[in-house]
């Protein structure tokens, strides 16, 4: 699994603008964005895997938990607005790894409210 070179930044405003947090090196699942005190708040965000730009996969989920509608995101890329996706000041919690992550282990993860191996968690 190539999660050594991860980069996942979040801002609070649309166009990379306002509070950001930032993640490097590894995948993370984030059970709870109030951990962060940010939860409902991001607006946009860059995703990227350095080794191997389509090995990344984000997935933000509405509800805490990893439940709830969700957005996939999978390959290095940025996203200015996610108003432009019906998904801004939505996300609750979210879960970053250095693959490609199939639809079928989405609906694992949100069965189980586990992520996947591998990776740092992070609860409230």
């Amino acid at each position: 699994m190539a999660n050594g070179n991860l980069r996942l930044a979040l801002w609070s405003g649309i166009n990379f603008s306002g509070r950001r947090i930032l993640f490097q090196r590894r995948g993370v699942a984030i059970r709870d964005l109030r951990a962060f005190r940010f939860n409902d708040e991001l607006s946009s965000f860059r995703v990227n895997n350095l080794t191997n730009p389509a090995q990344v996969t984000l997935v933000l989920f509405r509800d805490v938990g990893y439940q709830g509608p969700f957005r996939v995101f999978r390959g290095s890329q940025a996203v200015a607005d996610l108003r432009t996706l019906g998904f801004n000041n939505r996300t609750s919690s979210l879960i970053l790894v250095g693959r490609r992550l199939s639809d079928q282990e989405i609906r694992r993860i949100q069965a189980s409210r586990s992520a996947p191996g591998g990776i740092v968690t992070i609860r409230q």
